[in-house]
């Protein structure tokens, strides 16, 4: 995984780093500016399988470009910015918005390994996350 550097951001507690997580990328490629009339400016697309362990998460975090994905097993704890948990289970799809105001953490407080398939859209040059310290709803 691609780490950018944390974010300050006044009354916002450290960053926090990911924990017993692990990623396989199967597809990484740059489509170039003006290749694709529907993709004037390009993209680079990435492709992983992620893992996260029981008690593992991918600390506070935004994208620069929208993050599709699937559970594929397991049931992983996704709160956003409000810290309220939204929950998916094994099939369903996680849709992420680009965005620090879509700053958001993944949790695995089960007992079996999440398992996602996600693919990343992220603008050229841009990281595959935005690591950002816990909003204060997250810490007190």
């Amino acid at each position: 995984m691609v780490l950018a550097g944390s974010v300050a951001v006044p009354g916002w507690a450290h960053a926090t780093p990911s924990e017993g997580l692990s990623g396989v990328t199967w597809v990484d490629i740059e489509i170039p500016p003006n290749l694709l009339p529907f993709v004037p400016d390009g993209v680079h697309t990435v492709a992983r399988e992620i893992t996260i362990d029981p008690g593992g998460t991918t600390g506070w975090h935004y994208h620069d470009g929208p993050v599709l994905g699937i559970v594929r097993s397991g049931t992983l704890t996704h709160p956003g910015a409000d810290c309220e948990p939204v929950i998916y289970n094994a099939g369903e799809v996680i849709d992420e918005p680009a965005g620090a105001d879509h700053m958001h953490v993944g949790r695995n407080i089960g007992t079996v390994p999440v398992v996602l398939d996600v693919v990343y859209l992220t603008p050229i040059g841009a990281p595959l996350f935005e690591d950002v310290p816990a909003p204060a709803c997250a810490t007190g």
